[in-house]
């Protein structure tokens, strides 16, 4: 029988460079971030350390370490997985799967909401009209993408992992699909939860077995930070809220 893993924890990379770099472009009203590297070459910020170094004390409090960590191939989770599990004496194979990315952005790439706006209005428009869950941008992904990418990891992950314990390092955007695949969500309820909630650097939200079933445990928790280390920014002011 091909059951669930018994345990899933699902976690946000810590602070990016990127992260900072679109703080300050909403801030400053620019219309494209300062930020001249390809998306998955993107490091952690100096914050950004700090934080996965303090993650590591989640892996050490772990009942069971974990049989596997998952992590997308982008540099700022990859860096997080790093530091954290060396923090935490974890030692647990890391895996990198393709799957766990952050959601693509296309032409859209580095814009804010005023430089799409002002670049490409028609995408503005087609997303205002299709909503954020199906629009999909030109060489882009839409949610409905990655939720395709989620569903696939899940089949993986009942076929390798039964009864295991799983680690999964990615982004705000692959863990709000989890959500929406794992917790049968519909469009309206994901936006609603979207809209929300901002899922912080380094959070953890976790499932457990029962009865046949992944189960939330957690959302969004980031109790391991300290406060003054607490940040939530989003990879893009387009990515998922």
């Amino acid at each position: 029988m091909v059951t669930f893993p018994r345990t899933l924890s699902l976690i946000r990379h810590a602070q990016s460079a990127g992260n900072v770099a679109n703080d300050a472009a909403l801030l400053a009203g620019l219309p494209e971030l300062d930020l001249a590297l390809r998306d998955m070459d993107v490091p952690l910020s100096e914050l950004g350390e700090i934080q996965a170094a303090a993650l590591g004390e989640w892996f050490a409090e772990l009942a069971r370490a974990p049989s596997v960590v998952l992590c997308s191939p982008y540099k700022r989770a990859v860096d997080t997985a790093a530091i954290a599990m060396k923090a935490g004496g974890t030692d647990a194979p890391v895996q990198l799967d393709e799957r766990l990315r952050e959601r693509e952005f296309g032409v859209l790439d580095r814009l804010t909401k005023v430089g799409i706006e002002a670049r490409f209005p028609e995408q503005a428009a087609a997303r205002a009209f299709i909503g954020k869950f199906f629009h999909r941008p030109p060489g882009g992904e839409s949610w409905t993408d990655v939720a395709a990418r989620v569903r696939g990891v899940m089949t993986d992950l009942r076929r390798g992992y039964p009864d295991q314990d799983v680690v999964i390092i990615t982004h705000q955007a692959v863990i709000m699909l989890f959500r929406y695949v794992l917790d049968e969500l519909t469009e309206a309820e994901l936006i609603d939860l979207d809209s929300r909630e901002q899922i912080a650097n380094t959070a953890v939200t976790s499932y457990a077995s029962t009865d046949g079933f992944l189960r939330l445990v957690e959302f969004n928790d980031s109790s391991h930070l300290p406060a003054a280390e607490t940040t939530d920014a989003s990879d893009r002011s387009v990515a998922p809220r």
